[in-house]
Parts: structure tokens; C-alpha cells; sequence
């Protein structure tokens, strides 16, 4: 993957032309102002990406780079960015799995107005929990995020964990043909299904990657899936690997075997041990290669030995004792609708009963799901009545997946839940942050042709 000097050189002129100057290459790229206090500076522009050889795509990005650049913070501090807006369309930043206020959850009309062309926003929040999350934009999302929108967030643990070395791992699919050029991202007879499908998987923006490990030693993989629509079946045949976090949150470590099912926004943490020197594995999608991890000499002094478990976070427990039970349906409408007079998706799917209308390019006034007391525990069950699998995440607060009838759980706290195939789950939260949060479905097809609402929290929603 590479990208074209005109696309640096005009990232830069725009820079001058926002009174961001002398410093302005370094700003480009995001690096910290104050590095104590997590202080950035983030634009989003136009790039070109040569992610086919001898071709330019014309994408989207963070900071100059594909993905964008790594943001990173440490648990309970503050994180600041300053964002601005160069594409020629309006845009927002979502901080995907952050407990943070409504204010800075980037979803346009809910939490705040569109950021214009040219325009910037300050996000400034405290970081709560240690681990690995993303950020993207939650508007005009198919295209956005397609494109080439999305970065690793990454927020480290207040003490040392035991890790000396670490990889991050970005997991995406390109909608694009072999010569570079988009494909749609957004196809309704695909979106009636399990979504529009990209062509090209990449990590990291490259195609079939050898990923170095220092042979022997003990490294924490972050893996990220930043893709529209693809669940990945990971596997690492002959890989000595275990996982030490789901979805930011720690779990006890445990042998990773077999295969994970990663699903669109959902994120896995591994300590994996490096191979012999020379010796490779097949990082795999079921039976696809995605890359080769090799072994090589080790340039470090590092452990040989698996970590401790990592320190939990912050999350209040639920009292299932006295939670109040809501159940929730995700349903597909039937049959192909007609497009509505000026609607520019059909509606293909809905939660009980109500498909989300408008998009994300227009204020929704429709009343929430469910209306949650501030302080209150509550018990989700989440019913998948489709033939197809659901990454169903909730902003603002982490719940607790308690069960299915589909495979055995072990409950651990998550943002996202892949909801299989007519699958029933139970979910668990303590509602301990007031705002009216979406919560949806993360492939990108199913969340824009329906399958979203809000959960209000406290007095968020009056009407």
C-alpha cells in the first residue's frame, strides 16, 4: 500500500490554507501536542492507495494513512482530538466501544449536529477502560467507512501488564475491482442478505502480509475488524496463541483454538509466541489465507513466559436479581420494499417491529426502543428471527453476555455481540450513563436499511 505525493503535498497545502503552518505535516499526522496529556490533532482528507499493484484507489483516510493513524491513551486520563473536516461531504467520529459522554459519541442528530466540509470539532473525554477500540465516522457510513474511514484506538493499561511487545492487527475488506476503482458498497439485494460483500481483503491496507514475530517470544496481538460487512473465521493452525481480551474487556486467558468468529466492529486480543526462525503460519479466514505470520530473530530482550491475566475494568456489575427483563427482535421485513418517495435506501430490516428510517443523513424522531432508569439493572434478550449473523453493538455502556441457546458462553463484558443464525442470547447492563444511545446491527448494510434504534437512558428522551 502506498500513496501519491500529489495527495501529501495537497493534504499539506490545505493545512496552510487552515492557518495550520510550519507545524502542519506534523499535526497531519496526528502525532501528540502534549504526549502526558493525549493530545491530538486528526483530519480526515482524500488519498490515493495503491492497493492493487500499479493502481491508485482513490480513498478516504485519518491522518494521511491507511488505516488511520493510531490514536492512543491511557486508562483514566483524558484523551483530546481535534478533528477536521477536508472531505467535500459532511462527517463525524465515532469512538467505537468508549464509555464516554453523549456529547462526544459522534452520531449526527443524536449526539451532535454534521461536522461540514472545512469545519473542526474538538473531542475531549476520559478513558475508562484499558483496551482495544476504533474510531469512524457514523454518518453516511456504507460510503465513509468504505472508503477508507476507520483508525485503531488504543488505550493502555495504568500499570504494566507483563506485555513487552505488541502488533495491531486492522482486518478490512475493499470494495473495489482489479483496477482499484470502487465497487458499491451498498447493493439491496445484498443488504437483504448477509451484506454487500469487498473483494480484496487486507490487513493493515496490504494484501496477503507476512507479519514478523520474534520467535519464542510472547507478543500481544490486537486484531480489529474495521470492515463493512465481513464476520472472519480466524484461525492459526499449529499457532501456540491464547486470548487475553474480547472487545477491549479481559476474559481469563484461555488456548485459542480452533476459530473465533470475528464479526464487523468486534475486536480480539491474543498473545501469541512467535514461531521458530524461519518457520511460518497461515493466519486464516476458515480455509483463506490472510497472512503469513514468520518467525524471526529476536531484536529484544523479552518473556518467554504467557502474562498474567490483564487487570479487569471498571464496569458496574448488573444485579440480575432485581434486573427487569426487555426483549428485543431482529427481524428481516419480508420482501424487497419499494423506495419510498425520497428515500434513498429501501427498508430491509427492523427491531420489533420498526425499521430505523432516514439513514443516518437525517434526524430520526422516532421514540426509542427502550427507556432505561439511570442507575437500574436491566437484562436484554436479544432474539435473531433471520437466517443471518448480527454484530449488534450499543453505544455509551458495556454489557455483560450472559447466555445462549446456541453455544456455550462464558460471560464476559463487550460493546458488540455476534448474534448467530436464529440465535437467542441474554445480555446483561447496569443503565449508568444517561444519554439516548443507538444500538444496532454493525454490518453497515443491515444498520442503514433498518436494523437501528436507540435505548434512552435517564431523562435523555422527553417525547
Amino acid at each position: 500500500m502506498s500513496f501519491t505525493r500529489r495527495q501529501v503535498l495537497g493534504g499539506l497545502a490545505g493545512l496552510t490554507a487552515l492557518g495550520l503552518g510550519g507545524v502542519g505535516a506534523r499535526l497531519w499526522l496526528a502525532r501528540p501536542q502534549v504526549a502526558a496529556e493525549h493530545d491530538y490533532e486528526l483530519i480526515a482528507a482524500p488519498l490515493d492507495l495503491e492497493l492493487v499493484p500499479g493502481h491508485q484507489t482513490a480513498a478516504l483516510a485519518y491522518g494521511g494513512r491507511f488505516p488511520g493513524v493510531e490514536i492512543r491513551g491511557r486508562q483514566g486520563d483524558w484523551l483530546r482530538v481535534r478533528f477536521t473536516n477536508k472531505l467535500d461531504q459532511p462527517t463525524t467520529i465515532h469512538w467505537h466501544g468508549i464509555r464516554l459522554p453523549i456529547e462526544m459519541d459522534g452520531v449526527p442528530y443524536i449526539s451532535q449536529p454534521p461536522i461540514p466540509p472545512g469545519q473542526s470539532f474538538v473531542y475531549r473525554f476520559k478513558t475508562p477502560d484499558a483496551g482495544s477500540y476504533w474510531y469512524h465516522p457514523h454518518l453516511m457510513s456504507s460510503e465513509q467507512l468504505g472508503r477508507g474511514l476507520v483508525g485503531p484506538l488504543i488505550i493502555e493499561e495504568r500499570e504494566p501488564t507483563g506485555f513487552s511487545q505488541e502488533k495491531i492487527l486492522c482486518l478490512k475488506t475493499w470494495h473495489i475491482d482489479e483496477a482499484g476503482a470502487f465497487t458499491p458498497f451498498s447493493v439491496p439485494r445484498e443488504a437483504a442478505r448477509e451484506g454487500t460483500r469487498g473483494s480484496l481483503s487486507t490487513i493493515n491496507g496490504e494484501h496477503l502480509p507476512v507479519i514478523e514475530l520474534a520467535a519464542g517470544q510472547i507478543t500481544r496481538l490486537r486484531i480489529l475488524n474495521l470492515d463493512n460487512t465481513v464476520t472472519y473465521r480466524l484461525n492459526l493452525p499449529g499457532g501456540e496463541a491464547k486470548i487475553y481480551a474480547l472487545d477491549g474487556h479481559p476474559v481469563a486467558p484461555r488456548e485459542f483454538k480452533e476459530q473465533y468468529w470475528i464479526g464487523p466492529g468486534m475486536r480480539l486480543e491474543l498473545a501469541i509466541r512467535g514461531p521458530a526462525v524461519g518457520a511460518e503460519l497461515s493466519l486464516r479466514d476458515g480455509v483463506v489465507r490472510l497472512a503469513t505470520v514468520r518467525g524471526v530473530a529476536p531484536t529484544q530482550a523479552a518473556s518467554a513466559e504467557w502474562p498474567a491475566a490483564l487487570p479487569g475494568n471498571p464496569v458496574s456489575e448488573p444485579d440480575l436479581a432485581k434486573a427487569e427483563t426487555l426483549n428485543f427482535k431482529f427481524e428481516w421485513v419480508g420482501a424487497m420494499s419499494e423506495y419510498a418517495s425520497g428515500q434513498e435506501r429501501p427498508s430491509l430490516w427492523q427491531i420489533n417491529g420498526v425499521a430505523w428510517q432516514g439513514g443516518e443523513e437525517h434526524k430520526h424522531n422516532g421514540p426509542p426502543l427502550a427507556k432505561l432508569k439511570l442507575g437500574q439493572s436491566y437484562i436484554f434478550t436479544l432474539r435473531n428471527m433471520t437466517q443471518y449473523q448480527h454484530p449488534i453493538h450499543l453505544h455509551g455502556m458495556a454489557f455483560k453476555v450472559l447466555d445462549s441457546n446456541r453455544r456455550p458462553i462464558i460471560p464476559y463484558f463487550t460493546d458488540t455481540y455476534l448474534l448467530g443464525k436464529n440465535e437467542t442470547a441474554r445480555v446483561a447492563l447496569v443503565a449508568d450513563n444517561p444519554g439516548l444511545w443507538m444500538f444496532h446491527c454493525h454490518v453497515i448494510d443491515h444498520m442503514e436499511t433498518g436494523l437501528m434504534g436507540t435505548i434512552a437512558v435517564g431523562d435523555a428522551w422527553c417525547g
